[in-house]
């Protein structure tokens, strides 16, 4: 079943963890989205690797590559989305990852590969696949529609929230305006912009990190998440329901990497292999409810996850879909429009 994962109680779990291990144990060090790894799962791996694993946390890419670029090192493994992963590979800022040494590479699920900027595996390996679409309380939000026009409704002001991530939130407006979330034409961004400035109007703030614990507690109303965040909550209220827009969303390959300067890229791949054991990854997926696209896990998930829309897409709603794609000297034109989005009233 899919289980709830607050950072509180994973932040314990890991202390406890990090207290009962030894100084001179190896260490990993981790760059990741929060709550994207069963804490169960670390400590097993740390008693099998006789080591310690030290997370660290980033709430969007572009935090964590700034930081990144600003210096910050000593990371072994860290957990991109693959558009980033292109980024940092064309800046030589990771290594090639060695395939003999992840025997369960054969386990991943080729057909997930169109979503990754290095299909062939060359230097990034996929962790987990999401979207992004709508959570809702379903007693509250009574005239639900699977849409992104959704933002638009006053009855809701004050009480939803959307990403607060440039191109999840800019790709949603165009979306819903039938455009390409990874368009270059600044007629069509400049709309983008206009129609997120209006819906501006009506949220609460922009956020990423705490708008499912703000739907279990009926803070918010609506908000524009990820699925596995809004999953993971679910359990938590049934009240609370998930939907990808009939206009189309994102859908996200978080890739691992090893950065050029890691001190330890023996364990980052076993780390990697660790990950794609079936056994874990079907492990991993039931409790952070995105999914693995590793084979051998399937026939090991619960049949709720497998016959979850919001996991496994329908091909109709599927071909909506897009990856976002790093536009290289074009990402100025987003970077402007979402300046003037912070900036509108």
């Amino acid at each position: 079943m899919i289980r709830a994962c607050a950072l509180s109680t994973f932040g314990m779990l890991l202390a406890g963890v990090l207290a009962g291990c030894g100084s001179d144990r190896p260490i990993l060090h981790v760059y990741t989205w929060a709550d994207y790894i069963k804490p169960e799962l670390i400590q097993r791996f740390e008693r099998e690797h006789e080591c310690r694993v030290v997370l660290d946390f980033f709430d969007s890419n572009e935090v964590m590559f700034a930081k990144l670029k600003a210096g910050a090192s000593g990371y072994d493994l860290i957990f991109p989305s693959s558009y980033m992963v292109h980024v940092m590979w064309e800046q030589g800022m990771i290594r090639p990852v060695e395939a003999a040494r992840i025997p369960n590479l054969r386990q991943i699920d080729r057909s997930y590969l169109r979503f990754t900027m290095d299909p062939e595996m060359h230097h990034s390996v996929p962790y987990m696949l999401s979207n992004s679409g709508i959570g809702y309380l379903k007693s509250r939000v009574v005239d639900f529609q699977p849409s992104w026009a959704m933002f638009d409704l006053p009855a809701y002001s004050g009480r939803m929230t959307l990403l607060n991530d440039m191109r999840e939130t800019m790709g949603a407006a165009l979306k819903w305006l039938s455009y390409s979330l990874n368009t270059t034409d600044p007629e069509e961004i400049a709309q983008a912009r206009d129609v997120v400035i209006r819906w501006k109007k009506n949220i609460a703030k922009f956020e990423s990190e705490q708008y499912k614990n703000g739907l279990v507690s009926a803070e918010f109303l609506l908000v524009h998440g990820y699925n596995g965040d809004i999953l993971q909550v679910i359990e938590e209220n049934d009240d609370i329901a998930y939907s990808i827009p009939v206009e189309g969303t994102s859908i996200a390959s978080d890739d691992m990497v090893i950065p050029k300067d890691a001190r330890n890229p023996d364990l980052a791949h076993a780390f990697m292999n660790f990950l794609h054991d079936p056994e874990v990854a079907a492990e991993n997926t039931e409790f952070v409810a995105f999914l693995c696209p590793n084979m051998g896990s399937y026939e090991r998930l619960d049949r709720q996850i497998l016959e979850d829309p919001a996991v496994f897409l329908q091909p109709d709603l599927l071909e909506k879909c897009e990856v976002i794609k790093d536009l290289g000297e074009d990402n100025s034109l987003y970077v402007a429009a979402w300046d003037a989005i912070k900036a509108a009233e």
